[in-house]
């Protein structure tokens, strides 16, 4: 038996999820993601390495756009097969993808007419990777699947999937392969959450595999516990109240951006943060928050309870989901604290950056982030405590006060990943360590190996392994 595995992105990186499996002479991608460190989108402009439509199938995990974000490039280029994947991702990554082509579109537009404007041509194409065109071929393909249930790929090749814990819908993916009389496990583990969080359930234990290949974005380090993490928002909302200022929340708008509601809905019956205006200022954040209410199967108890008592997380006095543009711009004309929840997560587009315009130069601010950053990112930059940065073409001094709730994380730490390894019964041929930056993906791999005397490796962009 010989399979082949192509890693493609998210390898010695945290974004552009995407790994080529080969095996029986069928082509199966998990996941299409788009890149989204700087130093990287270039690739999202690459050719596939193999034609699209020789790919049978894509399995996608979730709907993260550097997991998503890149499949109207591969349907525009020629894939024609089914997308497999849980329903709610289904209907999530349509609405992500939408806004990813949107705003793909508008950025083409303004750096068309800055770029005219200052007689320069501009680092990236001025032209959007695809369009909202683009996006809306893509619905069709979609195959929704549930938990537990086995999809026919081809040949003696087959995939299951099963809760990853991390958003809502997200998927850990098994792949078994048959041939004469053998079998090969290979376990994708997607985006690992943590156990214990609100909302999700906890992320499924395997207990045999041949193959692993597991995420590290936070391989080498510990996150804070749930009530240090809720406390931390409270003296953030705390202190800039008292100081006059705003709070901007830079979120993702799945799942962080709800899980976000949820924690200041708890602060808020506990009577520890003072009610204000909290603005959901992403019309996605919005829609994806509608989504989350129509698959209440998914929750896990504390969040079944929760609803069960007619109450929602996503719902409480001062809040408001703003819809417009002259909404979100009227926000800057409120007297008093508010509170701004927008994205992009990463500061790398969005209201968010608006926001930011208005906000990051004076003092009695906060910048509150509450999700991880990756290298080359707006975001990134603010976190590691840049003077300057350049925001929709002009650079604004970083007067705001700063600070980054690690505890906030949907991704499982060092210790959590590695106990979810440790379940496996006996040791896999072979781990390899994705989804990480150099530097955390080879720490985690080193900290396995330690602990497990396992074979791990750490695969780069565009290696081609064989599996026996």
């Amino acid at each position: 038996m010989q399979i082949q595995l192509s890693f493609l992105g998210a390898a010695q990186n945290v974004t552009g999820s995407r790994f080529l499996l080969q095996a029986n002479d069928v082509q199966v991608l998990i996941d299409c993601g788009f890149y989204q460190e700087r130093q990287f989108r270039t690739r999202n402009w690459d050719p596939f390495p193999i034609p699209p439509d020789s790919i049978d199938a894509v399995l996608l995990t979730h709907a993260h756009l550097d997991h998503c974000g890149l499949l109207p490039k591969l349907v525009r280029e020629g894939f024609a097969g089914k997308i497999h994947c849980t329903a709610a991702t289904a209907e999530i990554a349509q609405i992500i993808l939408l806004d990813s082509a949107h705003l793909q579109e508008e950025d083409a537009k303004f750096k068309r007419k800055r770029h005219k404007r200052e007689g320069r041509k501009g680092k990236y194409p001025e032209v959007p990777l695809y369009t909202t065109e683009d996006a809306r071929a893509c619905f069709p393909l979609f195959s929704p699947i549930r938990y537990r249930k086995s999809v026919a790929l081809g040949d003696g090749v087959e995939a299951t999937f099963y809760d990853a814990g991390h958003v809502l819908g997200s998927s850990m993916i098994r792949v078994k392969v048959r041939r004469q009389g053998e079998e090969r496990i290979i376990l994708f583990s997607g985006d690992i959450g943590r156990p214990d969080r609100p909302i999700v359930c906890d992320p499924t234990i395997f207990d045999a595999a041949d193959y692993v290949l597991i995420e590290s974005t936070y391989g080498d380090r510990l996150h804070k516990g749930r009530e240090d993490t809720k406390n931390m928002i409270a003296d953030v909302i705390n202190s800039t109240k008292k100081a006059g200022g705003n709070i901007i929340t830079p979120s993702f708008a799945l799942e962080r951006s709800q899980e976000v509601l949820y924690y200041l809905n708890e602060l808020l019956l506990a009577g520890a943060i003072p009610h204000l205006m909290v603005f959901l200022d992403s019309p996605m954040a919005t829609r994806i928050t509608k989504v989350f209410q129509r698959h209440r199967e998914l929750f896990d108890d504390e969040m079944t309870k929760f609803v069960h008592q007619d109450k929602s997380p996503f719902d409480f006095p001062g809040l408001k989901m703003t819809g417009t543009t002259e909404e979100s711009k009227s926000i800057n004309h409120i007297k008093g604290t508010v509170m701004v929840i927008a994205g992009s997560g990463m500061c790398t587009g969005g209201r968010v950056k608006h926001h930011l315009v208005n906000n990051i130069s004076r003092p009695q601010n906060t910048i509150m982030f509450v999700g991880y950053q990756a290298i080359g990112t707006l975001g990134r930059q603010i976190v590691e405590g840049a003077d300057r940065v350049r925001i929709l073409g002009q650079r604004y001094p970083v007067k705001a006060k700063v600070v980054r709730i690690s505890g906030f994380s949907a991704h499982a730490d060092r210790d959590e990943l590695l106990n979810w390894l440790r379940e496996l019964e006996s040791p896999p041929r072979r781990v390899f360590i994705v989804h990480g930056e150099s530097k955390n993906a080879k720490a985690f791999g080193d900290y396995v190996k330690q602990k497990t005397g396992w074979n791990v490796a750490v695969p780069a962009y565009q290696d081609q392994i064989i599996l026996k």
